[in-house]
């Protein structure tokens, strides 16, 4: 696992100020929104994608338990509504980012690298989504260096403090940990 830097930076591009203060308040306000959204019995990941203008182009929370399937993850919903939005399964030509709550999972990582998604900024690393929670992340060898390599950059551990407390407080209100039940 790659450790988090001060510069929040794993790709090829380090981060102005401005764009790291843009980031920070996304993931600050998806976190809120995260918090609420668990109330009405979504997951506790949620992510939203943004063109290089600023604009919402898609956002949606994990679904896995309130409509009963494993791979309606935060980051394949929102992939899966911005492909809806701009009418085309390829967003590479839109220049997107997607921000979320908490690294993604294996499954997540092969949908961003095929979904054309450019940069990924995201709160809570998957280690701490683990021990918090018992999800299991999945095993990602090396999956920065490989976003890398598909010109995908990478910005983690963004506002990781407050999603930690989401998480937190998601367990500690008994809400379910879902996984097959052959993992161990």
């Amino acid at each position: 696992m790659v450790q988090a830097t001060q510069d929040y930076v794993y790709g090829k591009t380090k981060l102005s100020e401005e764009e790291l203060n843009k980031a920070r308040k996304i993931i600050l306000d998806l976190q809120a929104e995260n918090a609420e959204l668990i109330e009405q019995g979504y997951g506790p990941f949620l992510a939203a994608a943004y063109d290089d203008k600023g604009n919402l182009v898609a956002k949606m929370a994990n679904t896995v338990a309130k409509e009963n399937c494993c791979l309606w993850h935060a980051e394949v919903n929102t992939i899966k509504k911005a492909c809806e939005n701009l009418k085309t399964y390829d967003l590479a030509p839109y220049n997107l980012s997607l921000y979320v709550t908490a690294e993604p999972c294996i499954m997540c990582c092969g949908a961003i690298m095929w979904s054309g998604i450019q940069r990924v900024f995201y709160s809570v690393n998957s280690a701490d989504v683990e021990r918090i929670t018992g999800f299991d992340e999945g095993f990602k060898p090396n999956w920065i260096e490989e976003f890398a390599n598909r010109n995908i950059e990478v910005y983690g551990e963004i506002e990781a403090e407050a999603g930690r407390k989401v998480l937190e407080k998601y367990v500690t209100s008994g809400k379910e940990i879902y996984k097959p039940s052959g993992d161990r």
